[in-house]
């Protein structure tokens, strides 16, 4: 699996989550925060979605999403999404087509 610029501690979560904006559909919710720098990826998958086993593998499949749509991503941007209970059992595709319309809800574009 690629490397990733991921969030790495509580406190790069927390400024996204306190100023950042947020928006939702049934599978991921997802914050979105303006900063300098390249592009940083949080992932958060709670024990509602399932046990350990089915949380990485949300995880996994949120990333392999992410990797799919990276080309996409301008820089200057750090974002959480956060698995929604929904997310057990579905596919990479159908999390993908989530990810998709959340980049396109907060008006990600590259060159903006």
């Amino acid at each position: 699996m690629k490397n990733i610029d991921s969030l790495k501690n509580t406190a790069e979560f927390k400024e996204v989550y306190d100023n950042g904006k947020s928006l939702a559909n049934r599978l991921l919710a997802v914050y979105v925060l303006k900063k300098e720098g390249p592009f940083r990826l949080g992932i958060s998958v709670s024990r509602k979605v399932g046990g350990s086993v089915v949380r990485h593998r949300v995880t996994r499949l949120i990333r392999e999403s992410y990797l799919a749509v990276k080309d996409e991503l301008p820089e200057g941007i750090w974002m959480v999404v956060i698995a929604r209970p929904y997310c057990r059992g579905k596919s990479q595709a159908e999390i993908e087509a989530a990810l998709r319309h959340m980049i396109r809800s907060h008006e990600i574009k590259k060159g903006d």
